[in-house]
């Protein structure tokens, strides 16, 4: 027997696409017109296996938020290089060896995708996030690009909030 083919299926439907370049990111101590490239949240599931005579029975297992990379502009001032090493001296104090508790240096870090005229249209929260690593770029005398740098955010989840 042949299937009817919905209409609203089979015509144009209109539709408003989200787009890279329409963001904003909030994160305590750092401007937000520093921030020129962030990833969105994800999750990767383990696994658990239970065996039971000559099958296996899988489950899913714990679940793991991925890191995030967020890129910044580094002016001369603001300083982004500045600001990071700022919360980064939260967790560890590298003139001292002293390391901060956690409630010091985890951060709740917010981020909106925007809509064509500038509304909030997603928003992500990412719950006790703190820097994991760094990367301040490299110097060179034969180009003038701006100064970048670049760092990876762990948290401990993400809420999609809409």
């Amino acid at each position: 027997m042949a299937q009817l083919i919905d209409p609203t299926e089979a015509m144009f439907t209109a539709f408003e696409p989200k787009t890279q370049n329409r963001f904003i990111m909030y994160i305590d101590g750092i401007p937000a017109y520093l921030i020129k490239k962030i990833d969105r949240p994800s999750i990767t599931f383990g696994e658990v296996t239970l065996d039971h005579i000559n099958v296996k029975r899988k489950l899913k297992g714990k679940a793991d938020w991925g890191s995030i990379t967020c890129d910044l502009y580094d002016p001369v001032v603001p300083s982004a290089a500045q600001a990071v090493m700022e919360w980064v001296r939260l967790s560890h104090e590298s003139v001292t060896g002293r390391d901060g508790y956690a409630d010091f240096y985890k951060k709740d870090i917010t981020f909106n995708v925007l809509g064509p005229v500038g509304d909030k249209v997603e928003e992500w929260t990412l719950k006790g996030a703190y820097v994991q690593s760094t990367a301040k770029g490299s110097l060179d005398w034969s180009t003038d690009s701006a100064l970048m740098l670049s760092i990876t955010i762990a948290y401990d989840y993400a809420i999609l909030q809409f």
